[in-house]
């Protein structure tokens, strides 16, 4: 079965990298067109864009702080004059800060990474509700982490940022069902990109990492992207309010598979 968003606009936030930047290139190849947000870095973006362009799809980047409510409004406004309006967001961007107790942990520090995780993503789904509520269609989906549901000690703030991912998807969803707009979230695990190289390009770390997933391998980021382009389609169109969670079984206990 092909899936197809022709027709369809769509914009990626932190899509000049790693798993924003894949599932940029992949709404693209399915026709979508695709605005290209980053923060910094604009080089990158504009590698991504030349990558679509490339294989013959439309694609345009936009620098903007999703933090800034509005910088997001200028953006939104891009994406109306481009594209004329938006028929998917994908809220990517996020931060995880530095990894630090909570009782060590500068406060500002602490509000920064729920700036950007949670309230850029409120910022963004809030501008393109206004504008899918009004057209009747549309889909949100959200990045999320299985750290909505694993605590990860030093990351008290990305935790509660992506907990709160979860309760604000499934409140949106309802609220956007009645208009005929779907919010959803996927939940990667372990994913290889440059972020986490310092894991995955060392042997011993990686095994240990590897130790906590069933699959016994980190994932890729064509695995995240492919189930966002399936789930922004037609094919999940009786989807909502739910987050899908690509994780190899991370988040499904692999100790217990020894015995409680």
């Amino acid at each position: 079965m092909e899936i197809r968003l022709d027709g369809k606009c769509a914009l990626v936030t932190g899509a000049n990298s790693g798993i924003g930047a894949e599932i940029a290139k992949m709404l693209a190849a399915a026709g979508a067109k695709v605005l290209v947000n980053f923060c910094s870095r604009p080089e990158d973006a504009e590698r991504v864009v030349q990558v679509i362009r490339s294989a013959g799809g439309e694609a345009v980047a936009h620098q903007t702080d999703i933090s800034n409510e509005s910088e997001v409004k200028s953006m939104f406004a891009a994406i109306d004059d481009e594209f004329g309006g938006i028929d998917i967001l994908i809220n990517n961007a996020g931060i995880d800060g530095s990894r630090k107790q909570s009782w060590e942990i500068d406060p500002e520090e602490w509000k920064k990474v729920i700036d950007v995780n949670l309230m850029g993503t409120f910022y963004c789904s809030h501008h393109a509700l206004k504008r899918m509520i009004t057209i009747g269609s549309g889909v949100i989906l959200s990045i999320s982490s299985v750290h909505e549901q694993i605590a990860w000690s030093g990351y008290s703030a990305y935790t509660a940022t992506k907990a709160g991912l979860s309760m604000m998807t499934k409140t949106m969803a309802q609220e956007a069902a009645p208009h005929g707009v779907r919010v959803l979230a996927v939940a990667p695990g372990a994913i290889k990109t440059e972020i986490n190289k310092d894991v995955w390009s060392n042997q011993k770390h990686l095994k240990d990492l590897n130790s906590k997933i069933p699959l016994d391998r980190i994932g890729k980021v064509e695995e995240v992207a492919g189930m966002v382009v399936v789930l922004v389609s037609d094919i999940a169109s009786y989807m909502t309010g739910a987050t899908v969670f690509i994780d190899g079984g991370m988040t499904d206990y692999p100790d217990f598979a020894h015995g409680g």
